[in-house]
């Protein structure tokens, strides 16, 4: 008898999902997902659908009109409008989303989104995917929120444009209120809704004053206090661990993934340097 040729099955259907919420003002959820076959049928959110595609494409229908979302594309689906989805090729799609309240973005932009959902921006996508990563590591709360105010701020760019003006002089005063009370507030940190609120500052203005002034983004600023500080501690012999919550981190792969990134080696690595 003639060997029997193997057979070839069709790769299984890929259906890998993450989600969770984070502790950012109008963020409702981050989901995160890899289809190959699967198709959404027809539905609505309550909340802002802000979607990127990491590979493959996505194609949609959203006021009986067919969208689609090719590299370097922001889609921003609005609240209520019926909306399906689907991948282009057999290989699926692997996509990055935010739901966003609409503290966020209003109602008004609703129509504007409707007639312009797909906006290509690299600006814009590379923000997303920068916000993305700071979603993902609990304790970078400060950033995160930054880098939302940053992305909704160029989205009503997009969705109500207007006349470019005189560019505004950076506001040093209001830079250095942000920076004294960061100072103040080291440890346990600050939201960036509670900073404008006690400035009486747009979150957005207070972002860009702040960086403006110093050349760094205040959650940067607030970091590298914090390794700083953690430097110290370590020199004085205290263990990785109990300087994490003494120098405000959430935990110690918190405190870890920050210090190797502005130091260079790990907090444990520095700390046994100067035992050499």
């Amino acid at each position: 008898m003639a060997p029997q040729r193997p057979q070839h099955r069709p790769p299984r259907p890929q259906r890998e999902i993450s989600a969770w919420r984070p502790r950012v003002p109008g963020v409702v959820e981050v989901f995160h997902a890899h289809y190959t076959e699967y198709a959404y049928p027809m539905h609505v959110h309550e909340a802002w659908t802000l979607l990127i595609v990491d590979d493959g494409a996505v194609r949609y229908d959203l006021d009986r009109h067919e969208h689609g979302t090719p590299h370097d594309t922001v889609s921003l689906l609005p609240p209520y409008v019926p909306h399906n989805g689907s991948p282009v090729t057999e290989d699926g799609f692997r996509k990055r989303v935010l739901y966003l309240d609409l503290s966020r973005l209003d109602e008004s932009l609703i129509g504007p989104a409707v007639d312009a959902p797909d906006l290509v921006d690299p600006v814009l996508r590379r923000r997303v995917g920068q916000l993305h990563t700071a979603l993902a590591h609990p304790g970078d709360e400060l950033e995160a929120e930054s880098r939302l105010t940053l992305v909704g701020e160029r989205l009503r760019g997009h969705l109500r444009p207007h006349l470019p003006g005189e560019p505004s002089r950076p506001d040093r005063t209001l830079a250095h209120r942000l920076r004294e009370l960061l100072d103040a507030r080291l440890v346990e940190g600050i939201a960036l809704e509670e900073a404008a609120r006690l400035l009486q500052a747009h979150p957005a203005h207070l972002v860009r004053a702040f960086s403006a002034a110093f050349g760094i983004a205040p959650h940067q600023y607030l970091m590298s206090r914090r390794v700083e500080r953690a430097r110290r501690l370590l020199l004085d012999g205290r263990p990785p661990g109990e300087v994490a919550p003494a120098t405000g981190f959430f935990d110690q792969s918190h405190l870890t993934r920050h210090f190797r990134k502005l130091v260079g080696v790990p907090p444990g690595r520095y700390a046994r340097s100067g035992n050499n």
